[in-house]
């Protein structure tokens, strides 16, 4: 059964608490408190509730498995108060990134760290079937590295048997778009027309016999980059086999009304120039990729940047970070390429160009927080698009 795009279903995590608004407030707050842990105190004040609900909840989640004590705070005067803390090992998320050539599956706790990664080739042109067995089989592998094998025997103690469907919320699907994200559905994956009306998520959802979700690659990172931190206004450009473009504006990640927003990469940068795959002459795509293969990624950067500034003109955007895996191999170049074209081009503005945290798992990580971030339930993550 595939993942409600406003909440998690209860299918295939073991995990009844997770249903309640209230508990995912709490354990938004037990995430961020990290390992230094919160009080009940501190969560009742943060959430709004009564101690007595705050007192109901956290003894559901401790009984759950989702949440322990991490000591004491030293006493004021009175009982000295006890701090709780997230299990991250309770449950897990997978997130796969669907590239041209390449899939890319991490695994991640509850706190979206990374716990498992495997890369492997892909052709995306091979069939939706071929894609599909792929990325079971790529989901099974990172179970197997942490669950230890058919009955998890070799499991840390404490986590979630991953070798148990049951171990696992979700997997979050990221690839090349355009895409209908609400319904799964794939459209004409740019130089893969093939793939349009493809049902995905549904398709994997039933040969794993897991909740899936299903996004754009740009996207997925971006609301990854957007649960760390990375600021209420910013565009992530993706430059690896394609160019896109993830962006969180005034806080919501903006997918548009067909999932169609952040095409970046089509955007015509030359009248009458090459030719591109998405039947355009003269995007920025064609451009960029042309010098990255002929080695010259200072005009790749030059490119990039000019495309980059016309973004921040057009959205007034506060930063753009730099990701994929062309980046990836040179970040320092690009970064300092992109910025001085965008300092030039931003009449003044000063607007950050940094490199996007995640490294070549941004977008994977991101597409296993498609997942997490509704557990997760609060504000910022719903209104992020979840």
């Amino acid at each position: 059964m595939p993942v409600d795009q406003g909440n998690v279903r209860n299918t295939g995590a073991n995990l009844p608490v997770l249903r309640g608004h209230n508990a995912a407030l709490v354990l938004d707050l037990l995430r961020t408190a990290g390992e230094a842990g919160i009080s009940r105190l501190e969560l009742a004040g943060h959430t709004g509730l009564t101690p007595q609900a705050v007192s109901k909840i956290t003894a559901r989640l401790r009984a759950e498995g989702l949440m322990a004590e991490a000591g004491r705070l030293a006493s004021t005067g009175g009982k000295p108060r006890t701090v709780l803390r997230l299990v991250p090992s309770a449950a897990h998320a997978v997130g796969l990134h669907l590239d041209r050539d390449e899939l890319t599956a991490v695994l991640v706790d509850l706190a979206g760290t990374p716990v498992a990664v495997r890369t492997v080739p892909l052709d995306l042109g091979a069939g939706a079937k071929r894609v599909v067995e792929a990325a079971a089989r790529a989901v099974e592998d990172v179970r197997e590295q942490v669950g230890g094998g058919a009955d998890g025997a070799d499991a840390a103690d404490g986590a979630a048997d991953l070798a148990d469907p049951q171990g696992l919320l979700g997997v979050g699907i990221a690839m090349p778009g355009p895409l209908d994200h609400a319904a799964g559905v794939t459209r004409r994956v740019t130089g893969f027309p093939e793939w349009d009306g493809f049902p995905l998520r549904d398709a994997l959802a039933e040969r794993l016999g897991l909740p899936v979700v299903l996004d754009k690659d740009t996207n997925a990172a971006a609301l990854g980059l957007a649960l760390r931190g990375a600021g209420e206004s910013f565009a992530y450009l993706h430059l690896g086999t394609g160019l896109g473009a993830g962006l969180v504006l005034g806080g919501a990640l903006h997918r548009g009304e067909r999932t169609g927003a952040g095409e970046f990469g089509h955007q015509v940068l030359q009248l009458d120039g090459p030719a591109c795959g998405c039947g355009n002459r003269g995007c920025i795509e064609v451009l960029c990729l042309a010098a990255v293969a002929r080695g010259d990624l200072a005009e790749a950067a030059r490119v990039l940047g000019v495309g980059a500034a016309n973004l921040v003109g057009l959205l007034d955007i506060d930063r753009v970070l730099l990701g994929g895996r062309t980046i990836v191999a040179d970040e320092e170049r690009f970064v300092r390429g992109v910025g001085a074209v965008v300092a030039e081009r931003t009449r003044g503005a000063v607007i950050p160009v940094a490199a996007a945290e995640g490294g070549a798992h941004t977008v994977a990580e991101g597409a296993a927080q498609l997942v997490l971030a509704p557990v997760f339930g609060h504000r910022r993550a719903r209104k992020l698009g979840q």
